[in-house]
């Protein structure tokens, strides 16, 4: 749908659903080459722009480590954390970089949607793995095998603690976009996506608290772990967490669209050296 918008030009509605979903395909396949993209009905439809700065984010960090060298080829392995029915992450990153991506997912509507969109894209379903992750008090275990190494970790986690925040939350963006519910409708959340996809016991501090806990058990075997962090007064409560347990070091990310401003947290076991040296090894074929 296309409406005037407050300055009188034409523009996509970004407030309905069915636009944004219409948008999201034709970018996906303009730039990326991607065939038949869909998503169910209700389901979390993410801004394509965005989610590509994260992955070129992703893409900066690992060059620090290889002579400022962006890494590209299937050499390259990433683990998106919570895929969803979208696989956005995946496909740009494989598009992009042609890196091998895994997703994992604990809903299996959204991993039946996923694999369907890779049905249609049998090339990048070369390059893309889904596992279920059948226990959603785990992150990692049960989804990364014990012979698996992983250049980088990425992830959206669920915002909100409970439902009620996740309407609250929509309700101030449908004011950034000068839109009003209609009188007694039902609260749309985050214009589309699923409770699991928004809401989780603790909010991000907890989900992503848990998932720097639980990468300790991972630290030998990936280089940076990471995740989008949607408040900022949220870090200085995830720093303490990081300093508790004892990282390496850790890295704040700022990426910037428009009059959005997102944050990746990035954090490592490993020094400087190894992290050199495991570049070197995994991805020496592109140097």
């Amino acid at each position: 749908m296309v409406r005037d918008n407050a300055y009188g030009d034409l523009s996509i509605d970004f407030a309905d659903a069915q636009s944004v979903r219409l948008l999201n395909r034709a970018l996906l396949q303009s730039w990326y080459g991607v065939q038949g993209w869909t998503i169910p009905p209700d389901y979390l439809c993410p801004p394509i722009p965005g989610r590509a700065d994260y992955v070129h984010e992703m893409a900066d960090l690992l060059a620090q480590d290889f002579r400022e060298r962006l890494p590209v080829g299937p050499e390259v392995t990433g683990l998106d954390v919570g895929v969803g029915a979208n696989l956005v992450y995946p496909l740009v990153a494989v598009g992009e970089f042609d890196w091998t991506m895994i997703g994992s997912e604990t809903d299996p509507v959204a991993l039946n949607n996923a694999a369907a969109i890779l049905t249609a894209n049998p090339a990048m379903a070369a390059r893309i793995q889904l596992r279920e992750q059948g226990d959603t008090s785990q992150v990692f275990a049960g989804v990364v095998r014990d012979d698996e190494y992983l250049d980088f970790t990425l992830c959206n986690p669920p915002f909100h603690a409970t439902l009620a925040d996740a309407a609250a939350g929509s309700q101030r963006k449908w004011q950034n976009l000068g839109r009003e519910r209609e009188q007694g409708s039902a609260p749309t959340l985050n214009f589309g996506g699923q409770a699991a996809e928004l809401c989780c016991e603790g909010g991000e501090v907890g989900f992503i608290s848990r998932m720097i806990r639980e990468s300790l058990a991972l630290r030998g075997r990936c280089l940076w772990f990471t995740s989008l962090v949607s408040r900022h007064t949220n870090l200085p409560l995830l720093r303490e967490v990081l300093l508790e347990v004892g990282v390496v070091e850790s890295q704040e990310l700022i990426m910037t669209q428009g009059q959005k401003q997102s944050r990746v947290l990035a954090w490592t076991w490993l020094k400087p050296k190894v992290r050199r040296d495991w570049a070197a090894a995994r991805w020496h074929k592109r140097l």
